[in-house]
């Protein structure tokens, strides 16, 4: 983003607007459409949460100022003809207010690929994930994921081990079902861990992907 000029954009086109396609950038699934101005991209850029404009209030709204579901802005890609921005980001919550994932995923309109009926699995760790994260501002009284937060890394990381020490014994025995139970907690709390660090799965995956080229 740093090297977005904004002086090349052109916002004449929208009379001062520019049409925005808001996209998970871990998933690659297109969650909204807005509408931007200058200001807003400034907002935007300056603070890193994706701040729009509103042709209905005719002013600067930020994502998630009412519902909570902020949106932190990774990555802001213009077209062709610079007069329309794909801008990648990371959703604390739903996009859509009505409560879906996304503005493009109301029940009944979706055309569905043969196969196709359920969510791809790895989109389901990348939810996990963003779930995670709302969690940590639970209470520790309520949530399990909270009150791991609320308990520190030490804490955490004891029971990561303790979780990888179980899998490791369960793969002596000949169930797989419990196999698979141990593994699931253990990828559970591996991920509190990352989270409780400042980290998440891409910057394993992004690893992953160094040492694969290597």
């Amino acid at each position: 983003m740093k090297d977005l000029d904004l002086n090349t954009l052109d916002f004449s086109k929208g009379g001062g607007l520019m049409p925005v396609i808001v996209q998970n950038q871990n998933t690659h699934q297109v969650l909204m459409q807005a509408w931007m101005n200058r200001e807003a991209l400034e907002a935007t850029l300056a603070k890193r949460r994706l701040t729009l404009f509103s042709r209905k209030k005719q002013r600067l709204w930020m994502k998630g100022e009412s519902s909570g579901n902020y949106m932190e802005v990774l990555s802001i890609h213009p077209d062709c003809d610079k007069d329309c921005l794909l801008i990648g980001v990371n959703p604390a919550g739903p996009a859509c207010h009505t409560g879906t994932v996304s503005c493009f995923d109301q029940q009944g309109t979706a055309m569905k690929e043969p196969g196709r009926d359920q969510e791809p699995d790895l989109e389901f760790l990348v939810k996990l994930e963003t779930l995670l994260r709302n969690r940590r501002q639970a209470d520790p009284k309520t949530s399990y994921t909270a009150s791991l937060f609320a308990a520190g890394i030490k804490q955490i990381a004891k029971k990561t081990g303790e979780e990888a020490v179980e899998l490791i014994l369960e793969a002596e025995q000949d169930d797989r079902q419990r196999f698979i139970e141990e593994a699931a907690d253990l990828l559970y709390h591996l991920n509190v861990l990352l989270i409780a660090k400042g980290m998440g799965l891409q910057e394993i995956i992004s690893e992953l992907k160094k040492r694969h080229k290597a």
